[in-house]
């Protein structure tokens, strides 16, 4: 399970969910089981602690 630090990371993955970068420039997080877009990150960087789909 994936713990914030309250350092600027995070320890640990977190399982069940993917991120790529949308067209736009975004990051979007994805539901790994069901595949389906959970969130996306508009103050740029990537999330963190969530693997990256190829």
């Amino acid at each position: 399970m994936a713990k914030n630090t309250g350092s600027g990371f995070r320890k640990g993955a977190v399982t069940n969910r993917t991120q790529f970068q949308a067209p736009n420039g975004n990051f979007v997080k994805r539901d790994a089981s069901t595949g389906r877009f959970m969130d996306q990150k508009t103050s740029g960087g990537a999330f963190k602690g969530i693997r990256k789909e190829s």
